[in-house]
């Protein structure tokens, strides 16, 4: 039984940045192929469709951090915490960074057509980053009570 306590500690450390980078990886590739469709179409702000396009790979750096704040030598005292912080963590990293993602190409597919809405089409794609800096944080600040 405690070998499989410890198991389960050691997926909750390593999970959040495996997971984030799974997510950045997804989201970045969605956000991108909607970069390249609009740089066929548009005539000049490329670099503003490949920037956007790479907003997502932040969840991969969140998982890291939240890596490292949950190494420690792993008991069956502390594997559940874990597990638990690292496993919800990198459930919440992989989803926001695929949603965010989604909410590039989108901001990307209209900001092609109509280029002085640029900014403003990105605010969904920032609350989406909220939701992954506030699960980051909390974990931080659980990670600490381990």
């Amino acid at each position: 039984m405690n070998e499989f306590l410890i198991t389960l500690g050691w997926l909750g450390v390593f999970a959040p940045m495996g997971f984030g980078a799974l997510g950045s990886a997804i989201g970045v590739a969605i956000a991108g192929q909607a970069a390249i469709g609009a740089m066929l179409e548009a005539e000049s702000g490329y670099g503003r469709y490949i920037g956007v396009s790479v907003i997502p790979s932040s969840n991969v750096i969140y998982g890291i951090v939240v890596m490292f704040s949950l190494q420690q030598p792993i008991t069956a005292d502390n594997a559940g915490a874990l597990f638990g912080i690292g496993s919800v963590t990198a459930l919440v990293l992989l989803l926001t960074a695929i949603w965010q993602g989604r909410a590039c190409a989108s901001a990307i597919a209209a900001s092609k057509s109509k280029p002085e809405i640029f900014g403003l089409s990105l605010a969904p794609a920032a609350v989406v980053e909220g939701f992954a800096v506030f699960t980051f944080v909390f974990a931080l600040v659980l990670a600490r009570t381990i």
